[in-house]
């Protein structure tokens, strides 16, 4: 994958097929942080992930003696050590609202996705994908007017949404060619297109929209 360089004092534990895992991938991507990326059978994980967080969790991030294992914080991490280029607004009030877009992702839309991909209840599936279309289509008509998510610029937020716009072929989720949902469909294609964001997929997620 083009985000993994020579050997380094970061190192990246990442789920090669998670939406969380591939957010801060496309960090890495972006500040072109030289890396160390290990992809991770959620099924079958290290024995020193234990050890290096105490959930046992993926994704991890390891720099040096420091271990990260919460993706926002990780990404916030990477935007302050690696400051350029920037990916959180320099003004406290625009950084608070990125901040908050970030939460409200992972509070409305993040766990659909979750319940969309995990399969286990079809019934719950179906209403999850339904909201999540629904929900998607509704905000489509901000990006006629910015050309990233509520900014002129590339930011932390586009990385939490890019995963999971990525992810609607697989979740079975169709956008309608209609007026409303060009400026959203226009969105995916900009972010698609992104170098640093083709270098984060990993084999697994470019197999997600063939």
């Amino acid at each position: 994958m083009g985000v993994v360089a020579k050997r380094s004092s970061m190192t990246y534990f990442s789920d090669a097929a998670d939406h969380y895992s591939h957010r801060v991938r496309i960090v890495l991507a972006e500040k072109g942080v030289s890396v160390d990326i290990i992809d991770v059978d959620p099924k079958n994980k290290p024995e020193e992930l234990a050890e290096l967080n105490p959930y046992n969790a993926l994704p991890t991030l390891v720099d040096r003696d420091l271990s990260l294992y919460e993706t926002k914080v990780m990404m916030e991490y990477l935007d302050e050590r690696f400051p350029h280029p920037p990916l959180l607004p320099v003004y406290p009030v625009a950084r608070a609202q990125s901040r908050l877009w970030m939460h409200r992702i992972e509070k409305d839309w993040s766990p659909l996705v979750d319940i969309i991909l995990g399969g286990k209840n079809k019934e719950a599936a179906a209403k999850a994908r339904k909201e999540l279309k629904d929900s998607l289509l509704t905000i489509a008509p901000i990006f006629s007017e910015l050309p990233f998510f509520m900014s002129e610029e590339f930011t932390i937020v586009d990385c939490c949404l890019a995963p999971i716009l990525w992810r609607l072929q697989v979740m079975e989720i169709e956008l309608p060619k209609t007026k409303q949902a060009k400026p959203l469909q226009d969105y995916m294609d900009r972010l698609f297109a992104r170098e640093s964001f083709q270098e984060s997929l990993t084999e697994m997620e470019k197999e997600m929209r063939l």
